[in-house]
């Protein structure tokens, strides 16, 4: 059985729109935010899906349940956003004074989760997709988002330094012949 993955990037919170590094701290959509999450659901309803992950986050949780899938949902520990440590709540612009040329996939996370360690998180869930098999929906974040699609086009997640995925958007992987291709991104 061949594998597709959908995945859908929940909608608008308050940080999306202060661009504060927003990880494990559990805040809700913002308005815009369940509008987006409510937009899915026509985007999605043509397409069978045979296993919906989400991540245990409210704000990934709430773009499931709007978009019509919480029912189907089951809940992916591995889908959870990087762990961002002493960054949490804080934005690139402001990380980036105290510390010139710091960036998420290549400098260190104090208290947080390295590239390393989301690389294991990541191959570890794509292996188990590919095992899955069939057509997957997956509800979850901009970066571990991001780094499931460095993983299935490139086995490295920092592929996904040079992806943006905006919220309450729709990307697709899948397979062309044998190689694991991008078939939608940021849609």
């Amino acid at each position: 059985m061949t594998t597709t993955l959908w995945l859908v990037r929940h909608g608008e919170t308050e940080w999306t729109l202060s661009g504060q590094h927003t990880g494990r701290t559990d805040i809700s959509l913002t308005e815009n935010g369940r509008k987006q999450a409510q937009s899915l659901a026509p985007r999605l309803s043509g397409q069978a899906f045979d296993h919906v992950l989400c991540s245990p986050l409210q704000r990934a949780r709430e773009t499931c349940a709007l978009a019509g899938y919480e029912a189907r949902a089951q809940i992916e520990q591995d889908l959870l956003e990087w762990d961002y440590g002493i960054y949490e709540g804080r934005t690139s612009a402001e990380i980036a004074s105290a510390e010139p040329g710091w960036s998420l996939w290549t400098s260190s996370v104090p208290n947080g989760e390295t590239t390393a360690d989301v690389q294991l998180r990541a191959t570890r869930l794509v292996n188990h997709l590919l095992e899955l098999g069939g057509t997957t929906l997956l509800f979850a974040h901009a970066h571990i988002l991001r780094s499931v699609i460095g993983v299935w086009a490139t086995g490295d997640v920092r592929l996904g330094e040079h992806i943006v995925l905006d919220t309450g958007s729709v990307s697709i992987l899948g397979f062309h012949r044998d190689a694991r291709v991008i078939r939608k991104l940021n849609a």
